[in-house]
């Protein structure tokens, strides 16, 4: 079959932060240091200086550039101007792959894509949903709406990639068996976030690490919190780090109930700078898809009091101990005690590194992302595509 051509990639999402920008970052760098030519088009109106430091990591692989014009969470007019603006950049790229990530992001590569291809320009168009949509429920009006448009776009998508076995499920039950090509393909860490971090002197007893919204639970977690004093009968402390719109509010909610000075919050940083302030890492999501913050924190060797949500049962084992049922503070604080209360909890509970590196690895991630890149881009590779849909 001989070399495959560098292919030019561009991955298109709506927000800078989060788990959706971890997953990019990693494609970016074990692509173009496998020599193809990467871009990202995304929000222009959100992430601070946390993320634009993330995108100065990055700016050396972005061969492609880095595109930002605003893009709205929520359907709008406006959307419209945005489709026409983001189709004559992303012409103007020539990319031979355009992967959308998230729902937005899905939207915007696979329509812009389709319109490359009626005017008979090969680009491969893909879609990762990362929990997004999928978090929406068939019952209600905007679930219905969401998840039909979900099954509308399949027409408009050469493959769906999914990120865990959760997601695949989920998929299947609320949109449809997929009608395209899809792919299971884990979250991945790279070899260097597979460091033991230790604690520093000054260490509190639990951190959150994430965005600041009641989808990932913040509340539960000083809830929980509270509760844990409590069973253990003396004062802890805790830090909940990042930024979000409900950040004043889960401050109020600590001051009010007199935890003001035993919780701090402190703005997104580096995870290797949060998971230096302690050992024990509270993930109390009502919904996800594959957290990284779970990966990363098991990379780093820290204990890790996780919701049964998403793909987080397929990291730590779905008989863990380590699992709460999701929105139960109860069940939450019970963990946190047990945490420090019980001798050799997190050897007994933790998997292996090995184990995770085995499976969750950012290099068998975009080994095998590329593999599908190659399987709809290359005709050599005996998935040849048409040069017009």
């Amino acid at each position: 079959m001989g070399k495959q051509k560098p292919l030019r990639i561009l991955h298109c999402f709506r927000s800078p932060v989060g788990g959706i920008f971890r997953h990019v970052r990693d494609l970016v760098e074990e692509h173009a240091k496998a020599g193809h030519d990467i871009g990202i088009l995304c929000d222009s109106s959100t992430g601070g200086e946390h993320e634009d430091s993330l995108f100065d990591d990055i700016r050396p692989y972005l061969s492609l550039g880095l595109t930002r014009v605003p893009i709205r969470r929520s359907v709008s007019p406006s959307d419209i101007a945005t489709m026409w603006d983001t189709y004559k950049k992303i012409k103007s790229l020539r990319p031979d792959v355009l992967h959308g990530h998230g729902a937005k992001g899905g939207v915007l590569a696979r329509l812009a894509g389709s319109a490359l291809r009626v005017n008979r320009y090969r680009v491969a168009r893909l879609y990762t949903a990362h929990g997004g949509s999928l978090h929406y429920s068939r019952s209600s009006l905007s679930g219905q709406f969401v998840l039909r448009m979900e099954r509308l776009q399949e027409y408009f998508t050469d493959a769906l990639v999914f990120i865990c076995e959760y997601e695949r499920d989920t998929y299947t039950h609320k949109v449809g068996r997929p009608r395209t090509k899809t792919r299971l393909i884990y979250n991945g860490i790279s070899e260097r976030d597979f460091e033991p971090i230790p604690t520093r002197s000054d260490a509190v007893h639990f951190i959150y690490v994430g965005m600041l919204r009641d989808l990932k639970g913040p509340d539960l977690f000083v809830d929980a919190f509270a509760k844990t004093e409590r069973l253990l009968g003396r004062p802890l402390s805790a830090l909940m780090i990042g930024d979000g719109p409900d950040r004043d509010r889960y401050r109020e909610m600590m001051v009010e109930r007199g935890l003001g000075k035993r919780i701090g919050m402190l703005p997104a940083m580096r995870v290797h700078e949060a998971f230096s302030m302690a050992q024990n890492l509270v993930v109390p999501s009502r919904a996800e898809a594959m957290p990284y913050i779970v990966l990363e924190g098991l990379g780093a060797g820290k204990t890790i009091i996780a919701s049964r949500v998403g793909g987080i049962p397929e990291v730590l084992g779905a008989d863990s101990a380590a699992l709460v049922e999701p929105g139960n503070a109860d069940d939450l604080a019970r963990v946190m005690a047990e945490t420090l209360s019980m001798p050799g909890w997190h050897a007994r509970t933790m998997p292996k590194p090995e184990a995770v590196k085995a499976v969750f690895s950012s290099a068998v991630m975009a080994r095998d992302v590329l593999k599908l890149y190659h399987e709809l881009v290359d005709p050599a590779g005996g998935q040849a595509m048409s040069t017009a849909s």
